[in-house]
């Protein structure tokens, strides 16, 4: 008799004996192997989670670690109303602390052209032709290189004509529009005007082929000997005192007219009681306190973050209803955390500050840093300490935390890059866990093929069994019917 599944021949539950069996082989293994990768997985997830901050540190600290981001100009402009203000500002870093009372005369404009009054023989309305024969018209202004042309037909109306320039595509700024003077005498006004700036840029027209309908839209021929229409408006500069001293523009800003200061107007200044005299703006060039101020708060922020997720992944819990953190007690993140603390507290003797706590930064009882409201120590309040520094001590700032050896900064950078840059510590320790689960599933697999191993070698067994069992129920059975037939 043949017998390929268990139990058949004997009637005994063999199935589940084997799955039993199995089961009790399995389950210490595979809880082990799932507790180890579920331990690895954890162990990469805060690797991972704890560079994250660090980098988001690091890009704090590397705002104060350059000499150049700590000492950033602010221009301040105190103007006598506020309903007027003649200019912006912006400075270099190299640009000198001073004050200065610059005043806004003239602000730089493009010129203007327009034809003549109807009555004068100019144009009646916006359909009249520019001319009866086809031409071209270039529009160049005297002293650049600036023009293009616009090809005018026969018949083309005012109107038309003041389209084509305005769609141009080599247009360099002109553009045309059509006044209606509503007059008989006045008639249609096309007006051209210059957006180039500065004196000596009047806008030229040329009559290219001295068509004589075209010179009363154009202001000199093709020899540009001949002189037609006149520039109502001219280009002209901006103009402006500082300190007194006149200065000029060809554009609306002024580029290092004060050495690594520019200034762009937008307004007249206000005049004085007189009419005529203008009232003069204060431009104050100062160090960028408020903006250092927001570097400062941002490292001590991004400070207490890192150390708050370092303190959360090496805890271990304070009861057994508590989990450790997934990195308790691992002594390389500790140190990380310690390094930085000591970093803190480290005095910078470039620094007449000394350390952070004279900049107003100290540990609360939770280890985080703050900038204190209260007097704590007798040395005023973090928040004073901080004030005083920022008004009185940029350099020592500066060198607290840039200087090139010993600023906080700087030792910091080096510090935290270390381990977290591509070929860093962290990284290597991530590497290092990822390799050791990788091993894991090959352990897994080599298990997987033993245990279909030992379930081959289980059911062979029981399935011996099963057929010997099956073979005496037979043999019993021909007994039992051979001595009831006696």
């Amino acid at each position: 008799m043949s017998i390929q599944s268990l139990g058949v021949g004997s009637g005994l539950d063999l199935e589940a004996l084997v799955s039993q069996l199995l089961e009790a082989e399995r389950s210490p293994k595979q809880a082990r192997l799932d507790s180890q990768e579920e331990s690895y997985d954890a162990e990469i997830s805060s690797i991972g989670t704890l560079k994250s901050k660090m980098k988001e540190f690091l890009d704090s600290v590397d705002e104060l670690r350059s000499d150049a981001n700590l000492k950033g100009r602010e221009p301040t402009i105190k103007n006598p109303s506020e309903n007027i203000e003649p200019f912006t500002a912006e400075a270099s870093n190299s640009a000198v602390e001073a004050d200065y009372a610059i005043a806004v005369t003239q602000l730089a404009s493009g010129s203007r052209i327009e034809t003549d009054n109807a009555v004068d023989g100019g144009f009646s309305s916006t359909t009249d032709s520019v001319s009866a024969q086809a031409g071209s018209l270039t529009f160049k202004i005297g002293a650049t290189t600036d023009t293009f042309s616009i090809n005018v037909t026969a018949g083309m109306t005012l109107q038309q004509l003041s389209s084509a320039i305005n769609s141009s595509d080599d247009n360099f700024g002109v553009r045309s529009s059509i006044i209606d003077t509503g007059t008989a005498s006045g008639g249609a006004k096309l007006v051209f005007t210059s957006s180039v700036q500065g004196e000596g840029n009047d806008l030229v027209i040329v009559n290219d082929n001295n068509i004589a309908d075209l010179n009363r839209v154009a202001t000199t021929d093709s020899t540009e000997t001949a002189a037609y229409l006149d520039t109502v408006k001219s280009a002209q500069n901006s103009k402006a005192t500082i300190d007194g001293i006149a200065v000029e523009s060809s554009t609306t800003e002024f580029e290092n007219v004060i050495e690594n200061v520019s200034f762009t107007v937008s307004q007249l200044s206000e005049l004085d009681d007189d009419g005529i005299t203008p009232k003069t703006s204060n431009l104050k060039i100062g160090f960028d306190a408020e903006g250092l101020e927001g570097k400062i708060r941002d490292f001590v922020d991004n400070f207490n973050a890192l150390n708050t997720q370092i303190t959360t992944l090496t805890r271990y819990g304070a009861s057994d209803l508590e989990e450790d953190g997934a990195l308790a007690g691992d002594s390389m993140i500790r140190g990380i955390q310690q390094g930085l603390s000591n970093m803190i507290s480290a005095n910078v003797s470039s620094s007449g500050l000394g350390t952070l706590f004279q900049l107003g930064i100290e540990f609360n009882e939770d280890g985080d840093l703050e900038i204190g409201s209260s007097d704590k120590f007798g040395f005023g309040s973090g928040e004073d300490r901080l004030k005083d520094a920022l008004e009185d001590s940029f350099d020592d700032i500066a060198a607290l935390f840039a200087d090139s050896e010993n600023g906080v900064a700087v030792r910091m950078h080096d510090y935290v890059e270390q381990y977290t840059n591509y070929s860093g510590l962290l990284t290597s320790r991530e590497k290092s866990v990822q390799d050791q689960k990788d091993q894991l599933a090959d352990e897994r697999e080599q298990f997987e093929l033993r245990m279909a191993s030992t379930e081959q070698i289980l059911r062979d067994k029981y399935l011996n069994l099963d057929q010997t069992v099956a073979q005496l129920n037979q043999t019993g059975s021909a007994l039992l019917a051979s001595l009831g037939s006696a």
